[in-house]
Formats: C-alpha cells, structure tokens, sequence
C-alpha cells in the first residue's frame, strides 16, 4: 500500500487560532492560543468544519478550516533546526528572536511567582549554540531552552518584573521573535494609554432590562463617564466605539493591538435566564499574569453595594485574548436583575461606578509597579 500523503496547511486572515478540542459554548471552545499568518500545520483528520492538527506526538489541537489554506501536494510536516538567539531591547520593548527555518505552530502562556513567558515550539530541534544577549534589554532577565520531547522546544523568558505588562509572539521571515513589553516609568495613571471598551452597540444591543433597558446604552454612558475620569487623571483615553454603532470584536482587538495601550478595561452588563435571584458584579480575565488588574477593580465595584458574584479566571472572552496588555472585563452588574438595573439607570450611580474603577487602576498601578 502506498504511504498517505500528507495534509499541510497554511493559516491566514487575521488571528488565527487553535483550540484545545472540539467542546464549545457560547463563547466558543476552550482557546489554545493564537497563531501568526503563514504558521504551518499537519492536518491528520477533520471533524465539521475542523482541521484536527498534530502539533507533537502527544499533542493535537483543532483549527478552524477556514483559517487555513492547504499547502500544494507533497508540502512535507514542518519541522525546524534552531539556530542562533539574539535578545535586545529599543526604546520600548526587549525582543527575543530565534532562528528557524519554517515557520513552525507554537504556544505561549504566562507563569507567575516569578514572572515569566513560557513558549512551547512544536517540530523544533534545539540546534542553538549560542544566544547573544545585549545591555539594552531591561525587562527581560534570563532567556533559555530545553527540549522537553523530541519535537517540542521549550524557551523560557525570566521577566525582572513579577507583574506581566503585556507580549505578543510573531515571525520575522522565519525568525519567531518575543516582543516584551516594559514595566511603566511610574505608578501613577498619568500618562498611560488606556483603552476603554463600551460591550456591544449598533446592531448587538446586548442584554436587556427589565423596563426596556439595553446593555449597549448602558456600557457607553459608563465608558463616556470613565472615559472623562481617565482624563482628568492624565490619560490619554483611547475609546473603541463612541456612538451606538456595530464594532466587530475581532476589529476591536486589532485596533488595540495597533494603538498598543498601557491597560484595556471592557465594560459589560451581565444577564441571567432567572432575573430575581441571579445578581452582583464580577471582573473577568483569561491569562494568569494579569488576574491582579481584576482582582483590583472587583473589590473596588463591591464597595457600591453589589452583590459579590465573582473574580473569573481562564474566561474565553475576545478581548480578554490579547497577552498584548493587561486586561479585564468588568461586568459591573446583571442588567437582567431589577435590583441591579435600578440604581444604573442613574447618572449619579454610573458616575460612582466610573469612579470606582479608576480606584481599582490606582489600586493596581500602586501594587504592580515596583
């Protein structure tokens, strides 16, 4: 019988990314990370409108078939030889760069107690016999590997800091470089970039209110008034929608990505199927290392009263994705409530609630810059 020919494709389109398996919910299925354009993939079967991939031996994940484009006939799996490392930093950001010859599927994560970047590159042999290491870098500490199986290469970047500020993984030709963003000069908000999120708008109202209320007013009268709080804080406010119009959330995260904010706060209001007895306020977050950012706000948002509804983590939201800048979703309470909906509908109410927040980003600032 003749060998089977192998299925290798090419992800492309903006984020795409793998899952960890085929559950689901109404935020999708559980997200093993996002990949660059052009990372290749060993398709070995397909479920619905899912490529399952083998990433290592003992590793497969799913992509979307929509992501991809299959690679001509004879496209052998990629794999790699390591080359040499180069670690550096410019005025903003340190780098590792490490060199390959395909661009080859990886994952990252972060570790804290100490804070560290973890990157897993599946198909890679370590070849690497030197990494050049420059005075410029100031947030990067140590940067190595370890090949922890025969086709997964372990790189691990010892962070000085024990707060995440924010990463992004990418390739350069087929060098996969590690951009690590640098702790704040200062503990103040003044001069940070803080992007504010209003949920929903346009044609996505949101939940509603008992009385006829919508999440999408709501979530921009409260990112206005933070908004204007941030401001007389000395921020420079970047705002994704400022009018009752549809922003798509994949734009929302490419736009920020682009304007590359200190911190990201996206404010919703939450909704339950039982509306008397479900209520109170949570924050949200989706990587370890910037849990501290929602913990801050919560316990601020409880000091207006709410019921404690909780502090989420690994939470699958779109804008809680980006390792880019620390973020949070705040849901700061269930609109679907009547005892919630009522004190929201009042300026004053919303204006102590923006107000809350800002405290929660003092808090956190406070806390984290060391």
């Amino acid at each position: 019988m003749a060998p089977s020919i192998p299925l290798i494709v090419k992800t492309v389109g903006d984020m795409p990314y793998l899952e960890f398996g085929l559950g689901d919910d109404r935020l999708g299925g559980a997200r093993m990370g996002v990949l660059d354009t052009a990372v290749l993939l060993n398709v070995t079967g397909k479920v619905g409108n899912d490529y399952r991939v083998q990433l290592a031996k003992n590793l497969t994940a799913f992509i979307p078939a929509g992501q991809t484009a299959v690679m001509p006939a004879g496209t052998f799996p990629p794999s790699s030889l390591t080359s040499s490392w180069r670690v550096w930093g410019d005025e903003k950001y340190d780098y590792v760069s490490i060199g390959l010859s395909a661009k080859l599927p990886y994952r990252s994560s972060q570790q804290i107690n100490p804070g560290r970047i973890v990157l897993d590159i599946f198909g890679a042999t370590a070849n690497t016999n030197w990494i050049s290491q420059l005075q410029s870098v100031k947030e990067i500490k140590n940067a190595y590997y370890e090949q922890v199986s025969d086709d997964i290469f372990r790189v691990t970047i010892d962070l000085v800091h024990q707060q995440h500020w924010g990463y992004s993984v990418y390739y350069n030709g087929n060098n996969l470089v590690v951009r690590v963003k640098r702790q704040p000069a200062s503990p103040s908000l003044r001069g940070l970039t803080i992007s504010v999120d209003a949920g929903h708008g346009g044609s996505n109202p949101g939940a509603g209110g008992p009385t006829g209320s919508s999440e999408k007013e709501m979530t921009l009268l409260i990112a206005r008034e933070l908004q204007d709080q941030l401001v007389d804080e000395g921020c420079k406010v970047i705002m994704t929608r400022m009018t009752d119009s549809y922003v798509d959330n994949t734009y929302r995260i490419l736009s920020n990505r682009a304007k590359d904010p200190d911190l990201l706060v996206s404010i919703h209001l939450n909704s339950a199927g039982n509306p008397i007895d479900v209520q109170g306020t949570s924050t949200f977050y989706k990587h370890i290392g910037f849990r501290p950012l929602s913990q801050a706000i919560y316990k601020r948002m409880l000091e207006l009263g709410l019921k404690e509804y909780g502090n989420v983590g690994n939470f699958n939201f779109a804008l809680n994705v980006p390792t880019e800048f620390p973020n949070v979703l705040v849901e700061t309470l269930f609109l679907s409530n009547p005892a919630d909906e009522a004190p929201v509908l009042n300026p004053a109410f919303r204006k102590q609630m923006a107000a809350k927040i800002v405290l929660g980003l003092k808090d956190f600032m406070a806390a984290a810059v060391k």
